[in-house]
């Protein structure tokens, strides 16, 4: 099974895209909605989360309203939340993985938006980085409820630089161009990472055909 991460910097077009591959046949894992789990009521970060933040469980699972007041901008406090949160993350990850491979999965795509940032670019076959010109990545942000410039500034701080993620990547989607530029473009990676000796960045083809560290 290929495994290929997909990130890109807020407004850039990320969950699109991931439509996109998960037309394909992809199977998509998404980081968020797995964090979403483990702040549910029952969820493995409910505990710990109100141990080191007390005061953000309610009814048994995290209110993100009331953690959001609890970080407030410190980068302690984040720092804190995502020693907890991460290794749950990247836990629950490789159980679902394990299980797509047992399947008969052939492409899975992390949907991790701080794949760069939290080292999980380590654990992937390629990465995929998705990107727009600075003001098409704006105009999208700044049109959400309740988003403004100074959060928008606040949230870029805590990534890394879009042009960083570029020159890491293996290959690059640009969503600024329009939806059937960036739909051509996944199939042409889809068809790139399946095709017959193709070979993940870091690994050799053994003779057997299976890929090796």
């Amino acid at each position: 099974m290929i495994v290929l991460g997909l990130t890109g910097s807020i407004g850039m077009g990320k969950s699109t895209t991931a439509a996109l591959f998960a037309d394909e046949g992809a199977l998509v894992w998404n980081a968020d909605e797995a964090v979403h789990r483990l702040y549910a009521p029952g969820g493995a970060a409910v505990g710990p989360v109100e141990e080191a933040f007390p005061g953000v469980v309610i009814e048994g699972g995290v209110d993100r309203a009331r953690l959001a007041a609890a970080l407030g901008d410190d980068p302690a406090a984040f720092r804190r939340l995502e020693q907890i949160v991460h290794p749950l993350v990247a836990g629950g990850r490789a159980e679902d993985l394990a299980a797509a491979a047992a399947r008969g999965v052939r492409l899975a795509v992390l949907d991790i938006p701080l794949l760069y940032e939290t080292g999980a670019e380590a654990t992937v076959d390629a990465v995929v980085v998705v990107t727009a010109p600075p003001a098409v990545q704006a105009e999208r942000v700044l049109a959400r409820p309740g988003m403004t410039r100074e959060r928008l500034d606040i949230i870029l701080a805590r990534q890394m630089p879009d042009a960083e993620k570029r020159r890491r990547a293996d290959f690059v989607v640009d969503t600024g161009q329009g939806l059937d530029v960036a739909r051509d473009r996944v199939r042409e990676i889809v068809g790139m990472v399946l095709a017959e000796g193709w070979t993940p960045r870091g690994r050799t083809l053994s003779e057997d055909g299976e890929h090796r560290q």
